[in-house]
């Protein structure tokens, strides 16, 4: 061993690693929240990772040709890496991890599909004419290949696995298989690399037999899948995590809705007898003169709106409409309602609750925002066409909406706390089998959902 060696093999082979590892990893990371003087320590981490570089190189250099010995390189490098990046993310150590471990999936990935393509083009001898060039035409073709598969990774499997990753608890089977996989892949891979080495010819990855041409592309391939399928399976395992977790906020919010509507229900019934009883005594305060039937009925006018009289036929919607009543005449809101409850009726007591509550809700955030008095106004209509029931929420609403997936998405600013109202709609329509869409038109907000009876 003889340090020109050692850093010739360094700067062809460990620095070209972790500058494509750190691609990928800066991919992964670049969603979680960082620590206090970020930059700073990011400058001290590469400076580092360069670093310790140079004994993993001698390292490569004395046992790189075994298979341990270059397992335990990469894994080094890994350790190494994923270190350095926990020191620069307020994260749980497990996300940085896990974040770790996808980079390197993807940097594999990466790495295995350029093999494919340069080894087929090997076999049918497309680059003997590059000469003097070659050198350079290798590298020209090896990073444009990195930077299209790049690309591609990042549409197809990193955007939707960062987006969850924030604040979030690994899962530990999510992480032990991905780990299982990953292992098995860089043992798999150093063996793939130091053996066909051995059978190739002229150079790295030209082979003369069509065996071990077969059996060097069978073998990217496979380390093609193993990688897609860890970054396929993180991206799928969490996103159901989080559709998971909406079932158990929404189950908890239907708990709390039926709570509620017991509590508004007691309320409301004690408000009108209290009414019922003071309007009686008006009427014997005006008959002994004590006050004057002009008086009375300036009183029965002001106590009139705590009096419900709303009558849906459907006692759950009675209150519910009734409290919102309240709330729009303290604030300047007209709520128009025409409703069949009846026709609702096979929905349960939570889910009905939580359903136009939300409804509701999200209509009067909107409309408190409008200055207009006459456009202040919300209109609910429940009514039957054939064997369809169709539910229509209408209000007008201030500044721009956007739509994903269909639905608009929160116009406020914390997007990870708030928008899930609109997503508890579609969860509870479909429980009953409907469907739920929404549209804009001339700053009214429409929306629409459809039963079959």
């Amino acid at each position: 061993m003889n340090t020109q060696q050692v850093f010739t093999l360094y700067g062809m082979v460990i620095l070209e690693f972790l500058l494509e590892y750190s691609v990928f990893a800066a991919l992964f990371v670049c969603r979680l929240n960082r620590r206090r003087s970020f930059v700073p320590r990011v400058i001290v981490s590469l400076l580092l990772l360069v670093a310790s570089g140079i004994p993993v190189a001698y390292l490569y250099t004395a046992c790189g040709d075994t298979l341990w010995g270059r397992t335990i390189v990469y894994l080094l490098l890994f350790a190494v890496f994923t270190l350095l990046a926990w020191g620069c993310f307020h994260e749980k150590f497990l996300t940085v991890f896990f974040c770790c471990s996808m980079a390197y999936a993807a940097q594999n990935l990466t790495y295995k599909c350029y093999l494919l393509l340069w080894t087929l083009g090997e076999y049918f001898r497309l680059y003997d004419g590059w000469g003097d060039n070659f050198n350079l035409y290798y590298r020209l073709v090896y990073y444009s290949i990195f930077i299209v598969f790049t690309v591609a990774a990042w549409f197809l499997f990193i955007r939707r696995t960062t987006e969850k990753l924030r604040d979030r608890t690994i899962d530990y089977k999510l992480l032990f298989v991905s780990i299982f996989i990953l292992l098995l892949t860089v043992v798999l891979c150093s063996a793939e690399d130091l053996n066909f080495a051995k059978l190739c010819v002229e150079r790295e990855n030209r082979f003369d037999n069509p065996v071990y041409f077969a059996l060097r592309q069978t073998g990217n391939l496979f380390s093609v899948i193993c990688c897609a399928f860890v970054l396929l399976f993180a991206s799928k395992a969490l996103v159901e995590s989080d559709l998971q977790q909406e079932v158990a906020y929404l189950k908890y919010t239907i708990r709390q809705s039926e709570r509620q509507y017991r509590i508004s229900k007691a309320s409301i019934e004690r408000i009108n007898i209290k009414c019922h009883d003071i309007k009686y005594k008006l009427d014997a305060l005006a008959a002994e003169g004590a006050i004057s039937q002009k008086e009375a009925q300036e009183l029965r006018d002001s106590i009139s709106i705590y009096d419900s009289r709303v009558d849906t036929g459907n006692q759950l919607l009675n209150i519910l409409i009734f409290e919102k009543s309240l709330y729009c005449e303290q604030n300047g809101i007209n709520l128009s309602c025409m409703i069949d409850g009846e026709k609702l009726s096979f929905i349960e007591t939570g889910d009905l609750y939580c359903l136009f509550g939300n409804m509701i809700d999200n209509a009067l955030e909107a409309v408190k925002k409008i200055e207009e008095q006459e456009k202040r106004i919300i209109s609910l209509v429940v009514k039957t066409k054939g064997n369809l029931i169709l539910v229509q929420e209408e209000n007008y609403f201030k500044g721009k909406l956007a739509f994903e997936d269909g639905l608009p998405l929160t116009t406020k600013e914390d997007k990870e706390s708030h928008g899930f109202g609109m997503r508890s709609l579609r969860m509870i329509v479909k429980k009953y089998g409907g469907e739920l869409t929404a549209s804009v038109s001339d700053d009214i907000f429409h929306l629409n959902i459809i039963f079959s009876r």
